[in-house]
């Protein structure tokens, strides 16, 4: 077994939880580390409070810890009585903002605070949950405004990111994934839509992803990619 870390950061989520056991099955990494707003990870994280972020980066510097995976497996689509606006009749302040807290600006600050911690002399891997529906270009249907942009906004940050970082280390590799849809509660109130097969498992998506992931090098950094390895256009 390799001495390589791994971060799942919302690993108590469907698709978080998955890859943690993939990950931990496969003993490529020595240690997987599973980081989430429950009580039994090891230093919590909430999406929402930087500085529980960024205490969370301390706790890795304290343990020196230095991943050489960051896997952000965060989403929000619904909550409650809240979900995809199908008009702009339906739009609402505090439901936009949180789309882009939970969708956007939550893993921009994982790799602030994470990003530094890494290994600036060999490949590593950043990786955020996107979707195919923040492509611009792949628009036709329109509706769901807040989710829809927040991951668009997700994706040009990915490639921000992918831009600052190789001047740092040009083996990096960070992307956006798009998992298709799977099995989870995120995805539960639209799955009747989905076509026959391809409403993926958790584990499934796990791994079709991790295959996605070791199949990149540091030229597609900044780039989103779906579950079989198509990009996806901004």
């Amino acid at each position: 077994m390799s001495n390589k870390t791994a971060i799942i950061v919302g690993a108590s989520g469907g698709i978080g939880r998955s890859m943690a056991d993939v990950l931990e099955q496969e003993e490529e990494f020595s240690q997987v580390i599973r980081l989430s707003r429950r009580p039994e990870s090891p230093t919590t994280v909430d999406l929402k409070s930087e500085e529980s972020i960024a205490s969370a980066a301390r706790w890795l510097k304290d343990q020196d810890i230095k991943p050489d995976m960051v896997f952000v497996a965060t989403g929000l689509l619904h909550r409650g009585q809240k979900g995809p606006e199908k008009s702009m009749r339906e739009l609402d302040t505090d439901w936009m903002l949180e789309n882009y807290q939970i969708n956007a600006i939550g893993p921009a600050l994982i790799a602030k605070h994470f990003l530094p911690l890494m290994p600036k002399d060999q490949i590593i891997r950043f990786a955020a949950i996107s979707a195919r529906v923040g492509s611009i270009s792949d628009n036709r249907l329109g509706g769901w405004y807040g989710y829809r942009a927040a991951k668009a906004g997700l994706n040009m940050i990915i490639r921000n990111l992918s831009i600052e970082w190789a001047r740092k280390n040009k083996r990096s590799i960070i992307v956006a994934l798009h998992p298709g849809t799977v099995d989870t509660g995120l995805s539960e109130p639209f799955q009747s839509n989905v076509p026959p097969g391809k409403l993926f498992d958790p584990e499934r998506a796990a791994l079709q992803l991790l295959d996605v992931l070791d199949g990149l090098k540091p030229a597609d950094s900044g780039k989103i990619f779906a579950w079989d390895g198509e990009e996806i256009k901004p």
